[in-house]
């Protein structure tokens, strides 16, 4: 296939990646991932330590420029879980920075340093900088393997083929109208798509600019907003803390207004975040459709309309549909060029994710609108609620809870009833700690909304929501006594 970064081969001074204020020139990446694909080229798989720096974008750039596939581990990892990734993927060798203090479990593995202070050379591309890898690649072959969050089980390996991650880009780039101009801004993990493949692997194969916070912050954003940033990739919580924060804060205000797009994944961001920040910006947040196995589904195109709720269109050369639809709700399937070869050494749970006829079992609940809109429910497993006869999507609950003034956060579950079959219960974080929303209220409150089966049944009091990584709620932490 061709190149996955055509940038490299043409290598400038443009800069291509920065990270907390150290950065890299497409020529200085160019012989620095290009100098290590040699050094691992036919190293079988490698693993790379994912922490927000450099040293990890060179590493998985370097893999991918060899031809070899890379594993990203999170640093945050247990020991349980990263002994099972290690088994499950065998690695042979750990990149890492020169820095990182790695943990007993990659002792065994061959570690190799990746610096990151590239050093352009008069020739960009001699046969042994950038390996033919890179341009001779069967667009089958494995790319990278990202192991899943496991709550079913031990995380899987979800094999991504080196097709999947261009046709997403591709796809991206078309709906978003992203171009070697842009300046993508974002301080998500990099051992996630999300962070990783669209946040890093996408600017790079568009030509573009990406900087990386480190770790985010409401005056980041504003700082690389004002001083030439495009775009801005976050997830929910990210947005929540600068919808908070555009209330007082002008300068952040102004830096969002000048932004060309402002994307949020990784989950559904509450209806009132989108409301708060149009209001005070004029600039409408776009929402993605994605996951591990499938990258990206479906997204608002730049240039249609935003509507708080849904996560837009399906992309170019990918099909959907709902499967087992009643109430207007169905599970979310979906075929097409970006998803992936399978999950590693499981032949079993690889087919059991796909339909007979070959549309991938996503477990998302969702509506479809009229002009093909998706507006997702949430997850089969813990989003859909069946109370009373009704189906009932947790969502617009919290939606409609978030609403609520006396609400900062919100999520709500199913729980077992002996007359209802489940009753929708809320989680609740309240704006004031010490004078809370009564149950009463805020069931009214949701009933008013919404339709009164859909009020919750019972309200529990948090200090905050239990989240992962990627800012996601950790449903299933959450249970009554």
């Amino acid at each position: 296939m061709s190149s996955l970064f055509p940038a490299l081969l043409t290598a400038d001074d443009k800069q291509a990646l920065r990270f907390d204020g150290r950065a890299l020139t497409y020529a200085e990446l160019a012989s620095t991932a290009g100098s290590l694909a040699a050094r691992i080229e036919g190293a079988g798989r490698v693993a790379v330590w994912a922490t927000p720096t450099l040293e990890t974008a060179v590493g998985v750039v370097a893999a991918l420029l060899a031809g070899v596939p890379a594993v990203p581990l999170n640093p945050r990892t247990g020991e349980r879980e990263l002994a099972h990734i290690l088994k499950d993927s065998a690695p042979t060798t750990i990149l890492a920075a020169p820095t990182d203090q790695l943990p007993p479990a990659l002792a065994e593995l061959t570690r190799i340093e990746v610096t990151a202070a590239g050093t352009a050379t008069a020739d960009p591309t001699p046969e042994r900088t950038l390996p033919l890898g890179d341009t001779h690649t069967d667009p089958e072959s494995p790319a990278l393997i990202v192991y899943t969050s496991g709550t079913t089980g031990p995380p899987k390996g979800a094999v991504l083929p080196r097709r999947a991650i261009a046709t997403t880009l591709d796809a991206l780039a078309d709906v978003w109208g992203w171009t070697a101009d842009d300046v993508l801004v974002h301080a998500l993990p990099l051992f996630h798509v999300h962070g990783l493949i669209l946040g890093i692997l996408g600017p790079l194969r568009r030509g573009g600019s990406v900087r990386h916070l480190g770790k985010f912050s409401v005056d980041g954003v504003t700082r690389e907003l004002s001083s030439g940033a495009t775009m801005l990739f976050g997830v929910p919580t990210m947005y929540h803390r600068i919808a908070e924060s555009l209330d007082t804060d002008r300068e952040l205000a102004k830096a969002l207004t000048g932004a060309r797009l402002l994307v949020s994944g990784s989950a559904a961001l509450p209806v009132h975040d989108h409301r708060r920040i149009t209001a005070a910006t004029g600039r409408a947040v776009i929402e993605r459709y994605g996951m591990t196995e499938t990258l990206m589904n479906t997204s608002v195109r730049v240039d249609g309309d935003p509507r708080p709720g849904t996560v837009g269109v399906p992309l170019p050369g990918v099909e959907l549909r709902l499967a087992d639809e009643s109430d207007g709700i169905g599970e979310i399937q979906v075929r097409g060029p970006n998803l992936f070869s399978g999950y590693l050494h499981r032949p079993d749970a690889t087919a059991a994710a796909f339909t007979e006829d070959g549309w991938f079992r996503t477990g998302d609940m969702a509506s479809l609108e009229a002009d093909g809109y998706v507006r997702i429910v949430g997850r089969k497993a813990t989003d859909l609620i069946k109370s009373g006869g009704y189906k009932i999507g947790a969502g617009e609950i919290e939606n409609a809870l978030l609403d609520h003034p006396g609400v900062r956060e919100a999520a709500v579950t199913g729980e077992p009833d002996a007359d209802l079959g489940e009753r929708v219960v809320a989680w609740v974080v309240p704006t004031d700690r010490q004078s809370p929303p009564t149950a009463e209220e805020l069931a009214e409150h949701v009933a008013t909304q919404l339709a009164p089966h859909k009020r919750p049944r019972t309200v529990h009091y948090l200090d905050a929501l239990p989240r992962n990584d990627m800012g996601k709620i950790m449903k299933r932490a959450l249970q009554s006594d």
